[in-house]
């Protein structure tokens, strides 16, 4: 059973930073490509940023210069560093693997006080 467990969220005030982190229980070479999504109240779970196996990122036209995903192979473990965030950043982040489907994290809360 493929498990990814995020955390690092948490609260902040605009302007500030954030790192998530995702943990794999499997080689993260096994996912052709891993990413964040968030969904806030309300609305549909959106890309964030994704990462492929080759270390090719793309990230959402909303967090790009903010934003920058990474991954540590050795660790199995993949980041998201946010940086000037704003209260919409504000949601529940979740981390991705795609696979031969897809696997989920349970989540993590990153609120932003303005």
């Amino acid at each position: 059973q493929v498990l990814l467990e995020e955390s690092g969220g948490g609260l902040v005030q605009a302007g500030g930073s954030l790192r998530l982190s995702c943990a794999a229980s499997t080689n993260i070479f096994s996912f052709n490509a891993m990413g964040w999504y968030r969904q806030a109240p309300g609305k549909q779970r959106e890309l964030v940023a994704a990462i492929t196996s080759g270390g090719i990122a793309n990230y959402a036209d909303s967090v790009k210069g903010r934003f920058t995903i990474s991954r540590d192979n050795a660790k199995n473990t993949i980041y998201l560093q946010m940086n000037s965030l704003k209260p919409e950043d504000t949601a529940v982040y979740f981390c991705n693997g795609v696979s031969r489907g897809h696997y989920w994290g349970q989540g993590t809360q990153v609120t932003v006080s303005s």
